[in-house]
């Protein structure tokens, strides 16, 4: 309520190229003053931030106050300074169309003053300024990771980069994910078909349907912390590590869980890869494969080969667990440093 005055319709409006909490904080107060608020959000067809990931963004930020609606309105112009008043006008009918009743106040952030194209454009309508921090989209999109804490989670959660761990057995991979989780703070993915593969003992008595539990378990999971995850996640293992191992395991439906299998490898992608060499000391952990142990090398390579066949490239990790370590620990930074 501004000077006790409550609007029926209000309109806020931004890029959010990504949203940030200034821009939270202007939609909440912005919906306190309203009967319903209409949020406008700009977008360029071939954003890298796509409309429907903004539109998610912004519901699941707002739903729960319920009088919020949203507008997409796409920006025809490559670069800022060109979206000239010519612009703003045709622009300002649509959204007018759009909401389809008379606005009675439009919200700005302080970035914005009563020259802008949203005082302007909107005469009819008053025009409501709400003081805003230091929070800048451009400054987060010159370092992403360096004004992390400036983004809602669900936002943070788009930028967070995937990091893939994989190698033959007994190569270090669970125990360098869990480092690496806890060093950069964040969520870790441990492999799934560990405890799956147990149950009945040992995995010598695997039943088919535990491979298509842990293919379709290990990728749910993988979305759910995701959403939780601090910068970067860490993830031991996938589908095609879990394919490559089926073939040293009886599985009656083997054809169906290979297909399902490819299928996840299809829509997997990763920021980067890291590929463990076995040339640290092979440890027995329960039922490892004699036969893998007994040359190392050729099944490492093997399953390079597949990786590569799939398209997907790895940055390799050798040597002990110290050095293993710092190697993995510099690419990973190397991937959340600003752009240059």
């Amino acid at each position: 309520m501004v000077n006790g005055k409550k609007y029926k319709v209000g309109m806020y409006g931004g890029c959010f190229h990504p949203l940030h909490l200034g821009h939270l904080e202007c939609m909440i107060k912005a919906a306190g003053l309203c009967e319903e608020l209409y949020i406008v959000i700009s977008y360029k067809a071939q954003s890298d931030i796509p409309l429907k990931v903004k539109i998610r963004w912004i519901w699941q930020l707002m739903k729960h106050i319920g009088n919020v609606k949203m507008i997409g309105l796409e920006e025809r112009t490559k670069h800022k300074e060109d979206y000239t008043e010519d612009y703003w006008e045709d622009d300002c009918k649509k959204v007018k169309e759009s909401i389809g009743k008379p606005i009675d106040v439009v919200f700005c952030g302080s970035d914005y003053d009563e020259n802008s194209f949203w005082n302007k454009c909107y005469a009819d309508s008053e025009f409501v300024v709400f003081p805003r921090d230091q929070y800048s989209s451009t400054e987060i999109r010159k370092d992403i990771y360096g004004h992390w804490e400036w983004m809602p989670q669900i936002v943070r959660s788009y930028f967070t980069k995937k990091v893939l761990l994989i190698g033959s057995e007994s190569a270090g991979k669970s125990t360098l994910t869990i480092n690496l989780a806890n060093y950069f703070n964040t969520v870790y993915l441990e492999e799934v078909g560990r405890d799956l593969s147990e149950l009945s003992g040992t995995d010598r008595y695997m039943l088919s349907e535990d491979f298509t539990r842990i293919l379709l378990e290990h990728k749910a999971k993988e979305y759910r912390l995701m959403e939780r995850a601090n910068k970067v996640f860490f993830e031991d293992t996938d589908c095609l590590v879990t394919r490559f191992f089926m073939g040293f395991l009886e599985d009656e439906n083997m054809e169906d869980n290979a297909r399902l299998a490819e299928a996840i490898a299809e829509i997997n992608s990763y920021d980067l890869i890291l590929f463990l060499e076995p040339d640290v000391e092979w440890v027995q952990d329960g039922d490892r494969s004699e036969v893998i142990a007994a040359d190392r090398r050729k099944y490492s390579d093997q399953l390079k080969e597949i990786y590569k066949k799939h398209g997907f490239t790895f940055r390799e990790i050798r040597g002990d667990y110290n050095s293993r370590f710092d190697q993995a620990v510099q690419y990973v930074k190397e991937l959340l440093a600003p752009m240059k």
